[in-house]
């Protein structure tokens, strides 16, 4: 749900009713993870997927008896059978959706599970940190209710049961929101791990992870506009105020001129973070990937050619890195694609940015017998704007 969170935000601040449709659990080949979602407002307005393609008619007609009804659905799509006409993932696989009415509480009324709701898409609008529990599986009473839990423990709404659901559930959920992850858990109804099972989609709202390209040349004009696809939040930094300036990268986030070692010094970053140094300079580059290959970040890439590479090792050894931090360093940056252009370049990087990230090996599909869809080793982004599954 709250990879769509902005446009929803947006119905509920305008009192529009809507029912949003969220994937609560695959298996097999399904085309969307946990947390995706397809939001119809009473006007038949829709935003959002929850496949791809393959159930998405099905899944609007749901949303429109749910707001017709006001009732909380459960369904199952799986497999499709030989006949055409039949609802089902043409993939393959098996995804279970939640349907969820949603109306903005009137004015002086106690916030109720649909205030939960509307809270959590103003915290992911906002690019607030909160996580937000959704029972979707165990007693039918309990179905769809939601709380929502912020990074300072404080609470919105109930999912209804025992007290001790409550308190088990915030503790999960909290546990989730400090890893930024979406993630299905499941609970004893009454709190404990024994009880009556009860299972929630915990939705993560974290800030857009972090993509810092050192180097302002025309290469990273191109990663930025690839970074900001990605959903990254940018930064150009660069020690040259001439070339570090909003006229050449319009869409960065932040400008920065300094030196590149001084400002990473000065950063609080986490462990989805990108760093990318296209100086190739070694007064530049030495300093910097000292402080940057000691950091707890997702990615370190450097630009050079393989001459460049072997002398960048050699120096930083020099000033004390070890073999096994300098592992860490993609050096020369990117995949193999045979890029020449910024474009083809900042595609290359990229790429290798989301192999990394997901766990994929940037071998063709063509032939090979990997997933396509790989178990990242850590889920380190939010979907859309939220998290990952």
């Amino acid at each position: 749900m709250l990879d769509i969170a902005d446009e929803l935000h947006r119905w509920a601040r305008q009192g529009r009713p809507f029912a949003v449709a969220t994937v609560v659990a695959t298996s097999g080949s399904a085309p969307r993870q946990p947390g995706a979602a397809l939001a119809v407002d009473d006007d038949g307005t829709a935003v959002g997927s929850v496949s791809g393609g393959c159930v998405e008619g099905a899944v609007y007609e749901l949303c429109q008896e749910a707001l017709r009804t006001g009732e909380t659905l459960l369904e199952r799509f799986g497999y499709s059978d030989e006949d055409a006409f039949a609802v089902g993932l043409t993939c393959g696989g098996v995804i279970d959706i939640l349907i969820t009415p949603v109306g903005a509480p009137a004015p002086g009324e106690p916030a109720g599970n649909a205030g939960t709701l509307t809270a959590a898409l103003s915290a992911a609008a906002s690019g607030d940190a909160a996580a937000v529990a959704r029972v979707v599986g165990g007693p039918a009473r309990l179905l769809g209710r939601a709380l929502l839990v912020r990074p300072d423990g404080s609470v919105t709404g109930t999912l209804g049961g025992h007290p001790e659901l409550d308190r088990t559930a915030v503790h999960e959920t909290r546990a989730l929101l400090d890893a930024g992850r979406t993630a299905t858990v499941e609970i004893g109804a009454d709190g404990s791990r024994c009880g009556e099972p009860v299972r929630l989609l915990v939705e993560s709202s974290v800030p857009a992870p972090r993509m810092i390209v050192f180097g302002a040349i025309d290469f990273a004009a191109a990663l930025v506009r690839a970074g900001k696809f990605l959903g990254y939040h940018v930064t150009v930094c660069d020690a040259r105020p001439v070339f570090a300036t909003r006229a050449r990268f319009p869409e960065a986030d932040r400008i920065v001129v300094d030196w590149p070692h001084r400002y990473l010094e000065t950063q609080d970053l986490d462990a989805r973070t990108a760093l990318c140094a296209l100086t190739h300079d070694a007064k530049f580059d030495v300093p910097l990937l000292e402080r940057a290959l000691r950091l707890p970040v997702a990615y370190v890439g450097a630009m050079g050619s393989r001459r460049t590479h072997l002398d960048r090792l050699d120096r930083l050894r020099a000033v004390g890195l070890t073999e096994l931090e300098l592992n860490r360093l993609r050096s020369p940056i990117g995949l193999d694609l045979g890029a020449r252009t910024p474009e083809e370049t900042a595609l290359s990087i990229a790429a290798e940015i989301v192999a990394n990230r997901r766990g994929g090996t940037g071998t063709p599909l063509t032939g090979a017998h990997t997933p396509i869809h790989h178990d990242a080793p850590a889920a380190l982004d939010r979907i859309g704007p939220a998290s990952v599954a």
